[in-house]
């Protein structure tokens, strides 16, 4: 059995995708059985050598004490016996699935498994595609069979950047599997790490969808969120305050207005659209959801706008300061960030933005987005948007606001985290 034979550490995991998904994965094993930690990037690789993780999520000390072996080489995968897959699955500009980096990844595996080895997928899909997608490539390549010779596993990630509460030990992890004797070596595998439990799923079909609609769901209930914020605006209603008053209701679900991006919420739910599209179905309400959450960048932006020129001011010079780049607060990923669409609709408009970020790689913003990070604050500003509740910003007050703004300066206040705390500028939040 896999599972006594890596617990004996006779045998090695090999984690492929050392990012936000497999780091933590790779170090949570290593505590209890020998690890490879695969990336084809040679740079992240010589970083995690050093105990640094790039993406900033977990300190050095995470990584003391730890039975792994960070590599770019793929002969040394050859000394796994079981490979958990956790790279990106990201969409193209059309927001159609990219599948191109799992199906490398599964390329990747299938030149150096054998018989008896077990691929696990941890990687977001749609349903399905594990076996339509993954594993012909893994039979093809390996000239191995399909639960004769090797075994499939899919137990979908749930790690939530940033998030120091909800961690992989302390959330229950789904868990599926190409035949019954294999569910059960991979639950007791994942054992080893999850505190909270497993939860195993009937079929890797059910553990695909079962991590789609976590996320689509979520998208949804933002979604209307987003929605209503838009029509109690036209009321002259605060959401928040609308929000905080449905909320005194038991049964009421305790969501808010915002901006929807990362590679999770606002990217899933793309991946259970093209699959119903591909069967013949419309997804409309899934697709309507979409739709809004990704217009309110320039939602944002255009109210900006419109409550400088209500101010008496024209639209020639304007100066904005946005505060916060990255997809949620106090993390450094920038993936898919919504706030990007608010920076690019002000300078549709000519006008003059400054962009700072406490958490941001600039460098990283200039490859990804075309515009880097100001320097530092260069006052004064007819608007100030904090599109990201970053600690710093949180601790801020309109004293610092009113100090680096022009007169009749406006505060944008995205998450209304300063509702209530605002007296003497103009001041607008979702």
């Amino acid at each position: 059995m896999i599972y006594q034979h890596l617990l004996d550490k006779t045998e090695k995991i090999a984690v492929i995708g050392q990012g936000y998904v497999g780091l933590p994965i790779a170090l949570a094993f290593a505590k209890h059985t020998s690890v490879i930690g695969y990336d084809i990037s040679q740079e992240k690789i010589e970083k995690l050598r050093q105990n640094e993780d790039p993406s900033g999520e977990i300190p050095s000390e995470d990584f003391e004490g730890r039975d792994i072996h960070f590599s770019y080489n793929l002969e040394e995968l050859r000394e796994a016996t079981c490979f958990i897959m956790a790279v990106p699955t990201p969409i193209d500009q059309s927001n159609i699935p990219n599948l191109k980096p799992l199906l490398s990844a599964t390329r990747t595996v299938a030149q150096v498994i054998k018989p008896g080895d077990y691929i696990i997928y941890e990687s977001t899909v749609y349903p399905g595609c594990t076996e339509e997608d993954c594993i012909p490539i893994l039979e093809e390549v390996s000239g191995l069979t399909f639960n004769d010779d090797f075994k499939v596993g899919y137990s979908p990630e749930r790690i939530n950047p940033g998030d120091k509460k909800h961690t992989l030990a302390s959330i229950i992890k789904v868990v599926a599997a190409g035949c019954p004797e294999s569910l059960e070596e991979v639950a007791k595998l994942y054992e080893m790490v999850v505190e909270a439990g497993i939860h195993r799923a009937s079929s890797i079909r059910v553990a695909e969808a079962a991590k789609i609609i976590e996320n689509t769901q979520r998208d949804l209930n933002i979604a209307l969120m987003n929605e209503l914020s838009i029509i109690f605006q036209k009321m002259n209603i605060n959401t928040y305050e609308v929000l905080e008053a449905a909320g005194t209701k038991w049964n009421f679900l305790k969501f808010t207005p915002g901006l929807v991006g990362g590679h999770c919420i606002g990217v899933d739910p793309f991946y259970l659209t093209y699959k119903a599209s591909r069967l013949g179905h419309n997804p409309e309400l899934i697709l309507s959801g979409r739709s809004i959450n990704d217009s309110m960048g320039r939602h944002v932006a255009t109210n900006t706008l419109k409550m400088i020129l209500k101010n008496g001011k024209s639209m020639a010079n304007l100066k904005v300061l946005v505060m916060g780049t990255t997809f949620k607060e106090n993390v450094r990923d920038i993936r898919n960030s919504k706030v990007v669409d608010i920076v690019r609709e002000f300078r549709e408009f000519n006008v003059e933005v400054d962009v700072v970020d406490p958490m941001a790689d600039s460098d990283e913003l200039e490859r990804e987005y075309g515009f880097a990070l100001s320097p530092q604050v260069r006052p004064p500003y007819d608007a100030i948007v904090v599109a990201v509740n970053h600690q710093p910003y949180v601790d801020l007050n309109e004293r610092y606001f009113a100090s680096i703004s022009r007169d009749k300066g406006v505060l944008v206040d995205v998450k209304g985290i300063f509702r209530g705390k605002i007296k003497q500028m103009g001041y607008w939040s979702l």
